[in-house]
């Protein structure tokens, strides 16, 4: 009789063995059959300022071939400083925009591609809601400058966006980018980049919602433009100061970032004026290496935030250490 138990027994422990077996194996299966997902969290990023909250907002990217598109290089140096850096000859290259929230106002500073280069980018509305933000609660549009990785956000099917903000711009650009005189002359594979900036800045100059400035100028308080021009006409940088603290919103002054922090000499062809756009990142790069204060860029990679450190003849980039709480405060001092 025991021995006819202890057979049942053994016979019961060894199904069960068997059982827990095909089940541990076909969990295994159904793990290892599970789609991959091939996409990353929403594209934002929150940093303090003083009073004020930071938040870079990624529109998407874009892939660049800088040994194309960099000038005022020698031969193979672009190929041997992406190597480098790990990178392959194609870069693909963030596309960011900047909120700043003052507490009282929301200034927005670029916007993004929008609809205008492909399905890499055109993200910017659905990461600023991430974020926490409607279009709708933006008071004011700033723009670095009318190419259409920049703008192309401010209007969707001949529509505003960004229902109750005020876009601002500098004169020269838009003198520029929105004459059809100026489109005219233009050689025909240049025409799209106006009739992108028309069509995006139409729709609020039709509703009395477009502001240019010259110089310096306060767009709120703690927001100031500074004239960059060099990438195009009328290029600008924005500076936003609060509480002791300093960012830097740098544009297009900067493109690759392992090719133009070590060289800052080498231009790209997007500039419209190569040796103006060289001396003002040659400028920008050294008062931030010296001044130790925040930069943003939109196009280096996200979150785009950092600091310029001198190192040789060019210079060093260092990102922002990540908080996932967004606070990032001062280092304690040390003992």
């Amino acid at each position: 009789m025991r021995q006819s138990r202890t057979r049942v027994i053994c016979a019961r422990g060894a199904v069960a063995a068997t059982l827990t077996a095909a089940a541990l194996a076909w969990i295994a299966a159904a793990q290892a059959a599970a789609p991959q997902v091939k996409s990353q969290a929403p594209g934002y990023y929150r940093m303090p300022l003083g009073a004020f909250e930071i938040t870079t907002v990624n529109d998407g990217s874009l892939f660049l071939k800088p040994e194309d598109l960099l000038t005022n290089v020698k031969p193979g140096e672009v190929d041997s400083m992406l190597k480098r850096e790990f990178l392959q000859a194609a870069v693909e290259t963030s596309v960011d925009a900047f909120l700043v929230n003052t507490g009282t106002r929301l200034l927005l500073v670029d916007t993004g591609a929008g609809p205008l280069v492909g399905p890499t980018a055109g993200k910017l509305v659905a990461n600023l809601e991430a974020a926490g933000y409607r279009p709708e609660q933006i008071d004011d549009i700033v723009i670095t400058h009318m190419h259409g990785d920049h703008v192309g956000g401010l209007s969707a099917n001949g529509q505003r966006v960004f229902l109750n903000a005020v876009v601002h711009a500098d004169k020269h650009d838009a003198d520029y980018w929105l004459s059809k005189a100026e489109m005219d002359k233009a050689p025909a594979q240049a025409k799209g980049g106006f009739q992108s900036a028309m069509v995006s800045f139409q729709p609020y100059i039709d509703a009395r919602k477009f502001q240019t400035f010259e110089g310096t100028t306060t767009i709120v308080p703690g927001v100031t433009t500074h004239a960059s021009h060099g990438h195009t006409a009328g290029h600008t940088s924005y500076v936003v100061e609060s509480g002791g603290q300093k960012l830097v919103l740098l544009g297009d002054l900067l493109h690759v970032a392992a090719v133009q922090f070590p060289q800052p000499s080498v231009t790209i062809r997007f500039d419209s004026d190569s040796k103006a756009a060289e001396a003002e990142r040659e400028k920008a790069l050294a008062e931030a290496a010296a001044g130790g204060y925040w930069v943003g860029i939109a196009h280096v990679p996200f979150p785009g935030i950092g600091h310029v450190r001198k190192e040789g003849a060019g210079y060093t980039w260092v990102p922002i250490n990540y908080s996932p709480a967004g606070a990032n405060p001062p280092p304690a001092p040390r003992p």
